[in-house]
């Protein structure tokens, strides 16, 4: 924690319990929590904005991608592929031929 190790951590608080007292130190204390706490949830919150950005970024490159590949296969009709043939189907509108 900030290269400070166990017996420095002592001897800072010792320093402020001296300076401070007593009755002031746990006021400090709380309050110095809630301002690490807040700082946490803002850096939680900056690295959440920073990747949902960057995953639009790609999923708008690679969705721009698809979007011109199905587009350049919209584009060709079954006419253009000769060794293809299409299977037409009539439309089924729930009457029966066979049944009339």
């Amino acid at each position: 924690m900030f290269g400070i190790g166990g017996q420095e951590l002592i001897v800072i608080l010792v320093i402020a319990l001296i300076v401070l007292g007593p009755k002031k130190l746990p006021d400090l204390a709380k309050t110095l929590g809630k301002a690490f706490g807040d700082f946490q949830r803002a850096t939680d919150d900056l690295k959440r904005e920073m990747d949902l950005s960057s995953s639009l970024k790609e999923e708008g490159t690679s969705s721009a991608s698809e979007s011109s590949n199905v587009s350049a296969d919209a584009t060709e009709s079954p006419e253009d592929s000769p060794g293809e043939e299409t299977e037409q189907k009539p439309p089924t509108d729930g009457t029966d031929a066979k049944a009339g």
